[in-house]
């Protein structure tokens, strides 16, 4: 993915980035984003909690997009739910540092808004895919039939 002078990402095309066109994957990025800019400023001695907060939002927009490529409606479905935990995790650690003073009220809401709008983006993604795999409307892979003809074993 390459970024052009306005700072738009171009877009390949190709089924298995498919993720890339979901707004909830970039609304991720953008939680990463904010979450590092805010754990970056954070003392040495909390090295470990900034590494941790910056890693649990690191994770949403990377099983968002794992999910998509294992092409299966179940383990999207599973990525999609470990995505919402990850972002579980984090915004449980918004609450902590927010109460122990260790981000601001500022830096709090910000967050804790991305990660409410990215949560209900997620929602409505595992709630539409549901609504797919109940209906049998999925492919679940990207293998053509003439490729699988060589595989077959009698």
């Amino acid at each position: 993915m390459m970024i052009d002078r306005r700072g738009e990402w171009e877009m390949k095309k190709n089924k298995n980035r498919g993720y890339q066109k979901l707004r909830v994957w970039h609304d991720a990025i953008d939680y990463y984003n904010d979450t590092c800019k805010v754990f970056r400023k954070f003392p040495y001695e909390l090295n470990r909690i900034a590494n941790q907060a910056i890693a649990a939002s690191d994770s949403v927009h990377r099983n968002i997009a794992e999910g998509y490529c294992r092409r299966s409606i179940k383990e999207y479905l599973n990525f999609l739910n470990i995505a919402l935990a990850s972002l579980g995790e984090s915004v449980s650690g918004l609450y902590a540092y927010h109460r122990a003073a260790q981000i601001t009220e500022e830096q709090f809401q910000l967050l804790n808004d991305l990660a409410y709008k990215l949560e209900n983006g997620l929602l409505k993604l595992v709630e539409s895919l549901e609504y797919k795999r109940e209906n049998k409307d999925w492919v679940d892979q990207l293998i053509t039939k003439e490729s699988n003809a060589v595989y077959t074993t009698n």
